[in-house]
């Protein structure tokens, strides 16, 4: 059963889609109580902002893959089943966006997060790395193009935003956490902006997405 698990793994694209966002899915709720912890325990408003955007962030996952799983048992109208459940997770993305401002405006103001140990900040650094990896190889793979599953492209591109904001979240944790210069600190406003910006536009290509499929 482990070798059949592993071997529709590596073969079968859309699996290996599902399967990965589902472990997202438990990382993503464990990072929410994590930073919403720390954000009622030292009133800390970075980590209260954080942990408000991986609960919407766990919540478009949980819709897609609740939703997908329930669409695989019908016998027809899949199609329209899952254009539905984009329409319904893309309001939850854009309001991610706009979620994603409070904790970037603390970025620019320099707030400093509190209660990362150093063995919490490594392990960001080394699973940021895992998800940019993970998320740019996927997010132009080829094979998403032979996909007809509309919730895959958006899984791809939620992942990749993801990605993009644990980049933000770690440089700013290091930086403060480490008493960085006010250079670095200017560098880490202006790399924000220029990620968030990033991030709004690969939203508008999801959207536009949804247009042409709709």
């Amino acid at each position: 059963m482990k070798n059949s698990f592993i071997e529709k793994y590596r073969t079968d694209y859309e699996f290996r889609t599902f399967s990965s966002a589902w472990l997202s899915l438990g990382i993503t709720v464990l990072f929410a109580a994590y930073n919403g912890y720390l954000g009622i325990a030292q009133g800390s408003l970075w980590h209260g902002s954080i942990a408000g955007y991986y609960i919407i962030l766990a919540i478009i996952r949980e819709i897609i893959l609740l939703s997908d799983r329930k669409i695989r048992r019908q016998e027809s109208g899949k199609n329209e089943a899952r254009m539905k459940t984009f329409r319904i997770s893309s309001a939850f993305l854009m309001l991610l966006n706009i979620a994603l401002i409070c904790p970037i405006a603390l970025m620019v103001m320099f707030e400093k997060p509190v209660g990362y140990p150093l063995y919490v900040a490594i392990a960001m650094a080394a699973y940021t790395t895992y998800k940019i990896i993970m998320a740019s190889v996927n997010f132009g793979s080829k094979k998403k193009k032979l996909s007809g599953n509309i919730l895959i492209s958006e899984l791809r591109a939620i992942n990749l935003i993801d990605a993009i904001v644990s980049v933000m979240s770690l440089q700013n944790t290091l930086i403060m956490v480490n008493g960085g210069a006010e250079s670095m600190l200017t560098l880490s406003a202006i790399t924000s902006g220029a990620m968030y910006a990033l991030v709004l536009v690969i939203t508008i290509r999801l959207l536009m997405t949804k247009t042409r499929a709709g």
